[in-house]
């Protein structure tokens, strides 16, 4: 348990001095990010909950924190049930717990530089009908009383190189020019770190496993731009970079640069944009239009040379992985190894290439019953020896220059049961789906999901997340806007139809709580294909992830011919790509891993 007990007490005591009776408290930052950094974490720091999504309500009485059902566990593992309420989401919501909890006539505070537009007019709109009001907070309560809050990361930005981006800074936005003269705009806000980063041909380390730097952006319709960041920040090569047309301005003088723009046009991304940002244009004068921001479409579509340097990345990663897979198949059941131990042997094989930069997140290393939380963090207070008899789970991937990689493994320690045997190949074949999966333009994620699923349907199984989420280039692992989800799947996106050059995730996966988890992890390029005797140009996957399957995990009985040949092709051409990079004996372990399933 992480929870501090005094901070609730302290943060009631500052909103009680503000003439406040409630505060709502994202876990987000000004930049709507999923991953934030350390000064943004708010949530975290009151609550003692260390999950990536979240939120909490607090009332001068009672508090709520509110989490998916990926975190039903972690959220009550390190969050305080004597202080906090436990509500699931979306079943219910801040709005309606408010509703219920909060007195009639009291003031609930929120940061509007922490949450979009589209949220506060539904909070506002649910809250009103039960004569509840909604502030504005012009500082944050949290820190008023966080006193030892970090500062900001100072890294300093470094430049992208077209010959890794693919097209150079100025013609992205000399396309977000073009842009704006259709959409009959002066200028676009671009908020997201992500996207800045993309479009400026720039990165940072300012967040922990996204290589992003903490800024704004202005573009305008002269196709010049406005970069909102710290001055310590940016050094010769970056100002070099930019050139003239890309005007450096302070981080912090980005709220007031947002009320110059009276009698002119603004678009604003309301799925990007903190409401903030809305009302600072529009109370100076400006009018403000909701668009999608044209960067995320663009981002999310890799180019010709991104392609080429994640199929370079994915090789690199692959060896590194596959190193570590023989390590684990044989360090496991010897015993004296530990999540942490493995994951840091890990860390150790990918860092021994010399290209890594950093993780593309915290990984994932679980045995056994760990291994049946989907989004588990090992901590040394949650350290489990690797046992034989358990399932070891593998979730992780690399940062590097050229590309961002992802992949899930399942290693059994010792002799698994059939029971494993039969969830892991049926996790299998869903994969196997869905990697082979042909279909038209216009196709979107939350159509593809089921095939995934199917498998485990028949058997009366299922998992509670979804199925592939988009991946940047040397960005964000979790890249929207596409997913392959079902509908109501909380992350959203799935929806939005995929499109050739599009990178995601495929990892369907089955959980026995208390026992093990089984995830299979990929990471497929979209990709066009020509079907012969078609009438129409199609879409399909090709997979870009190596790294060996588990043969001892799989049961060949229930495979089908097509599945049996799609596992056999995968691990030839794993075993041909990565051998040249292997030493002798991981390569000869390799070998062993990809032969035939018939053999």
């Amino acid at each position: 348990m992480t929870t501090h007990p005094d901070r609730l007490p302290a943060l009631r005591a500052q909103l009680s001095a503000t003439n406040l009776d409630g505060f709502i408290v994202p876990l987000t930052d000004e930049h709507m990010s999923e991953y934030v950094g350390g000064y943004a974490q708010r949530l975290a720091w009151l609550t003692g909950f260390e999950g990536s999504a979240g939120s909490a309500a607090v009332l001068m009485q009672r508090a709520a924190i509110f989490t998916d059902g990926r975190y039903t566990i972690q959220v009550r593992e390190q969050v305080s049930g004597t202080d906090w309420d436990f509500v699931g989401v979306p079943e219910h919501s801040v709005a309606g717990w408010l509703a219920d909890h909060a007195p009639q006539g009291a003031r609930i505070g929120y940061d509007p530089w922490l949450h979009t537009r589209a949220s506060i007019v539904d909070l506002h709109a649910a809250l009103g009908r039960v004569d509840i009001t909604l502030v504005a907070v012009d500082a944050n309560p949290i820190d008023a009383i966080w006193h030892d809050r970090p500062a900001p990361s100072a890294a300093e930005l470094t430049v992208q190189p077209d010959t890794l981006a693919g097209v150079s800074s100025a013609a992205k936005r000399a396309e977000v020019a073009d842009w704006l003269a259709r959409e009959r705009a002066d200028a676009l806000v671009v908020p997201a770190l992500e996207s800045i980063a993309w479009l400026f041909n720039v990165r940072g380390r300012d967040v922990a496993r996204t290589p992003v730097a903490l800024s704004y952006a202005i573009v305008h319709a002269d196709g010049t731009a406005d970069l909102f960041v710290a001055p310590d920040k940016v050094g010769a090569a970056v100002r070099e970079h930019l050139g003239n047309a890309v005007r450096l301005c302070d981080r912090h003088a980005f709220a007031d640069a947002l009320r110059g723009f009276a009698g002119r046009t603004v678009a604003i991304d309301p799925s990007l944009a903190v409401a903030a940002i809305f009302d600072g244009v529009e109370a100076g004068g400006g009018t403000t239009i909701a668009r999608r921001d044209p960067t995320i479409v663009a981002k999310a579509c890799k180019n010709p040379v991104e392609i080429a340097g994640h199929r370079a990345a994915s090789l690199r990663d692959g060896a590194a992985v596959t190193r570590f897979l023989c390590w684990i198949a044989d360090a496991g059941p010897r015993g004296g190894q530990t999540e942490l131990s493995a994951a840091a042997q890990l860390l150790a094989l990918r860092e021994e290439g010399g290209m890594l930069r950093d993780l593309s997140f915290d990984t994932i290393s679980a045995t056994g019953p760990n291994g049946a939380l989907p989004h588990y963090h090992v901590t040394g207070e949650s350290n489990r020896a690797i046992e034989p008899g358990q399932l070891y789970l593998i979730d992780s991937g690399g940062q590097y220059d050229d590309g961002t990689t992802d992949l899930t493994r399942v290693v059994p320690i010792g002799a698994p049961t059939p029971e494993m045997r039969d969830r892991y190949t049926r996790v299998l074949q869903g994969h196997i789906a869905l990697a082979t999966a042909v279909f038209p333009h216009g196709t979107t994620g939350g159509q593809l999901d089921a095939l995934a699923r199917g498998p485990l349907w028949q058997a009366g199984l299922d998992y509670a997340h979804g199925t592939g989420h988009g991946v940047g280039s040397f960005l964000s692992v979790h890249e929207g806007p596409a997913r392959i989800a079902k509908p109501s799947y909380p992350g959203g996106g799935p929806s939005e139809p995929l499109r050739a050059g599009m990178i995601l995730s495929n990892e369907p996966a089955y959980y026995k709580a208390g026992a093990f988890g089984i995830r299979i992890e990929n990471l497929l390029l979209v990709v066009a294909r020509a079907v012969p005797e078609g009438e129409a140009e199609m879409l399909a996957f090709e997979t870009l992830t190596l790294a060996p399957l588990d043969r001892n995990l799989i049961d060949a009985a229930l495979l089908t011919e097509r599945e049996t040949a799609w596992v056999d092709d995968y691990h030839a051409w794993v075993q041909g790509a990565l051998s040249p990079l292997l030493p002798d004996h991981d390569r000869a372990w390799l070998a062993t891993r990809c032969a035939p399933l018939a053999g």
